[in-house]
């Protein structure tokens, strides 16, 4: 009689090897594990290891604005989401105050209200939609707003980033002091989603009917509401990192101006 024999794998280690295989299929090498981050001083004190600047480089380079690559047809499961923003919250508030919110809207009919706000407010910005075929960056970025525009309604989760507040004193420093705890985060986020194999876009215009997106989805009128990240899995290859100016002409030292010398 044959005898037949089970391979088991401790849920941890299933975990791992999983993710280990997302990361290796989507382009990045897999990070060392737990054991391998930590080496030991001289002095016996345990030390972190420096993380893979090429894992980390590629995904802070590659982190795109996604407009026409959204995937409108593929559901987005609401336990990534949950898990994205879990990361994004390790991101700095102001006071450590922990003010941030984050408002998903999966709803139909609720993404329509939010799309058709959006979609007035872009018309308005973008004047008239352009035609032919776009020849020039200026006119593909075009192309590509206005695509997701007519297409915002379609995408599967519609993810506005909040913080407790109002911009009502117009300082300077009250108003970086509010942004700032809530931006961190919302960019944290689409960091997370890119290394998960998903795409965002960084939108603000439904801010100029923030009041009419805040009745529709029940956002209290003490909260500001800072950006509008429509998600998506993504179509098509890998991002590739965009043109840039070089870091040398927007960067100065001691004095406005002047480089470094």
């Amino acid at each position: 009689m044959e005898r037949k024999m089970t391979l088991y794998i401790p849920t941890n280690a299933r975990v791992w090897l999983i993710t280990t295989l997302i990361v290796i299929s989507f382009g990045f090498q897999p990070l060392p594990s737990y054991g391998d981050q930590h080496a030991t001083a001289e002095n016996g004190e345990v030390q972190s290891a420096p993380l893979d600047l090429t894992v980390v480089d590629k995904l802070l380079t590659t982190t795109r604005t996604v407009r026409r690559r959204l995937d409108l047809t593929r559901p987005v499961e609401p336990e990534i989401i949950e898990e994205v923003i879990e990361i994004a919250l390790q991101a700095p508030s102001g006071s450590n105050r922990q003010n941030w919110r984050f408002m998903v809207v999966t709803d139909p009919d609720k993404k329509k209200i939010v799309a058709d706000l959006y979609r007035q407010s872009f018309e308005s910005y973008a004047g008239p939609r352009p035609t032919g075929t776009p020849t020039t960056s200026g006119q593909r970025i075009a192309a590509s707003a206005w695509h997701l525009s007519d297409h915002m309604h379609e995408v599967p989760v519609l993810i506005i980033g909040c913080i407790e507040g109002r911009p009502d004193n117009p300082s300077p420093a009250a108003q970086a002091g509010l942004y700032g705890s809530i931006l961190p985060s919302a960019w944290s986020l689409m960091l997370a989603l890119r290394a998960r194999g998903l795409g965002s876009a960084w939108t603000t215009l439904h801010l100029v009917e923030e009041r009419k997106v805040a009745e529709a989805l029940g956002i209290p009128d003490s909260v500001t509401q800072a950006v509008l990240l429509p998600v998506a899995y993504y179509t098509g290859e890998d991002f590739k990192p965009a043109r840039r100016r070089p870091g040398k002409e927007v960067t100065y030292w001691n004095t406005w101006g002047e480089g470094r010398k």
